[in-house]
């Protein structure tokens, strides 16, 4: 695992858009954290950076938005409205299996084995002084080169851990 402390939104935006230069299709991101962790925001930034030059609205209510850019196909997935993971079921979720993306799941907890496994997992924390935090962690070999390069892209940018 990896941490690092973002020291406010424009920081968060950078990384998230550092993240994306090191992810292409296939890969599943899993964005963990409570309200006004920066889920979103760097969401948003590593969207923009594959690319996407239009608003990328927050798929609190449509639970999926997907975005084809120049880096390929990116499903924005926010599941914390779902009541249980068997809603993803019925908005045809085995669907999007079928086509090589990126995805940026947010609130997985809600629907663990409906999802595919996950390459990264990333934490985000909201630290006492209004700073972002980021702890990464590998969960595949995918998941493990992705997170070295970020690291090596990212060195002595208030990276901590091992």
């Amino acid at each position: 695992m990896r941490s690092w402390r973002l020291a406010c939104l424009e920081a968060t935006q950078v990384w998230g858009s550092t993240l994306a230069a090191m992810v292409s299709p296939p890969a599943v991101l899993f964005l963990e954290g409570g309200l006004g962790a920066g889920k979103t925001a760097m969401a948003r930034a590593f969207i923009h950076a594959c690319g996407h030059a239009g608003p990328v609205r927050s798929p609190t209510y449509t639970l999926v938005e997907p975005y084809d850019t120049a880096a390929g196909r990116i499903l924005h997935m926010d599941l914390y409205r779902l009541a249980e993971g068997e809603e993803l079921e019925y908005l045809g979720i085995r669907d999007y299996f079928e086509i090589p993306a990126v995805w940026l799941v947010e609130w997985p907890e809600r629907a663990w084995s409906y999802l595919p496994a996950p390459d990264l997992r990333i934490q985000m924390e909201l630290e006492p002084d209004a700073c972002h935090r980021a702890d990464v962690s590998a969960c595949s070999a995918l998941g493990e080169e992705i997170l070295h390069r970020l690291i090596a892209s990212l060195e002595g940018w208030g990276a901590t851990g091992e």
